[in-house]
């Protein structure tokens, strides 16, 4: 049963991604999944695992109960035991005593439910990926934001009543997996958004986008998290801002009932929408940053520094220097991994405070590491703006003296 599961389970995926059939799938679009996995789940799952996992380099073992549970989560479950329990029905025992019969028969009748509930996703997802024809006409999509602070709920108006068929979907972000299927007779839908940022949401109609908007997610000043499921742990401004510096300590992660090991979580902080937007052809930007945990699993020391944009955001990464070949980049349109990219020079004893430099240079996106220039991407060849910024640190970490500047202009300072 188990690999007919895990056939089920990357079929899901397959529908909820959208990219054609996955025999046709690069090198590239792995990696891209690679970065989708991780961003969703906190979890990397790499590209040559992914490769063996959909079949493209033989493997005859099955996957392990990290990568079957990270895979479901990405799937939208709670975890791999989750989705297998409504993979498979428990099967009803016929030597039954009677007086018992009636338990195991509502047992059977929940897990069938279960199962039609799965295969009918499937099948819708299946009819959606056959896109049908489009009446041409006027669709409508617009949102609003109820708040300034996080969680978030947005309000989307929409009209799609033009459309022959019922295959409308309202997409939250760029993430396929954050889409959901919407009555075309009415206008509203809503939708809680637990991270500030720049979004793209999209109106899908037969699959094919016909409208879609930029939505800012601001933060009311500086928010802190620690990552959890479904819903994230958020922090009293107390909790992570002291005297010149904001961090989260261990002993706040443990104070909320989340365990340190063996998997440590990931703390995240984040400002977003609240300064003048940065040209990012003509900005500078600077930060001392550590990571404060790195027992067990956390030995590695991931930190990702975030510059969001109105478009793609840029993504600075870091690690102990044995781990750079889990680094990935995003330079604002591209991501560069670590794989096959030369991402040494992010690579750094980050026990200690390490200063991290980045700015415009004609056409490039210059990388510092303790004043040493240690990486150079292209820049966008479109106008984007940097309207916020986010630290993500695996188990706990320290910021400092962060600026940002547009030429010589001071935009942004803090501690």
């Amino acid at each position: 049963m188990e690999s007919s599961a895990v056939k089920q389970l990357l079929s899901i995926i397959e529908q909820q991604l959208d990219w054609g059939e996955s025999s046709r799938w690069q090198g590239k679009d792995f990696e891209l999944l690679n970065q989708l996995i991780l961003d969703k789940t906190k979890v990397s799952l790499s590209a040559s695992t992914l490769r063996r996992l959909w079949g493209r380099v033989e493997y005859n073992h099955l996957p392990s109960s990290t990568t079957l549970d990270t895979l479901a989560k990405f799937a939208g479950f709670d975890n791999w035991r989750a989705f297998a329990r409504k993979a498979s029905p428990t099967r009803e025992t016929t030597s039954a005593p009677a007086a018992r019969t009636g338990k195991y028969r509502k047992t059977w009748r929940s897990a069938a439910l279960l199962i039609i509930a799965v295969a009918m996703i499937s099948l819708v997802a299946m009819y959606v990926r056959k896109p049908g024809p489009i009446v041409k006409g006027v669709f409508s999509f617009s949102s609003r934001p109820v708040t300034r602070s996080i969680p978030n709920s947005v309000i989307f108006d929409y009209d799609a009543r033009v459309n022959p068929s019922d295959s409308v979907f309202i997409q939250q972000s760029w993430d396929p997996t954050t889409r959901s299927v919407v009555d075309k007779a009415r206008h509203t839908f809503t939708s809680v958004y637990y991270r500030p940022g720049f979004y793209h949401a999209k109106l899908l109609v037969n699959n094919k986008i016909v409208k879609e908007h930029t939505l800012m997610i601001p933060t009311d000043g500086w928010l802190a998290l620690i990552a959890n499921q479904p819903i994230p742990v958020y922090l009293d401004t107390k909790e992570f801002i002291g005297d010149g510096v904001m961090n989260v300590t261990p002993a706040t992660i443990t104070k909320k009932n989340i365990p340190l090991g063996p998997q440590p979580p990931v703390t995240e902080l984040y400002n977003v929408g609240n300064f003048a937007p940065v040209p990012l052809k003509n900005f500078s930007f600077s930060v001392q940053i550590k990571n404060d945990f790195h027992d067990g699993a956390a030995a590695c020391e991931f930190i990702n520094i975030m510059l969001f944009t109105d478009n793609s955001p840029v993504i600075i990464p870091l690690s102990a220097k044995g781990c750079i070949s889990n680094l990935a980049l995003l330079n604002g349109r591209y991501f560069e991994s670590g794989k096959d990219h030369d991402l040494s020079g992010f690579g750094s004893d980050l026990s200690q405070w390490v200063k991290v430099d980045c700015r415009s240079a004609k056409d490039k996106i210059q990388y510092y590491v303790n004043n040493k220039l240690v990486y150079q991407s292209q820049l966008p060849p479109y106008d984007e703006n940097i309207v916020g910024m986010g630290y993500t640190f695996q188990g706990t970490g320290s910021v400092k003296n962060i600026t940002l500047k547009q030429g010589d202009k001071l935009i942004f300072q803090a501690y």
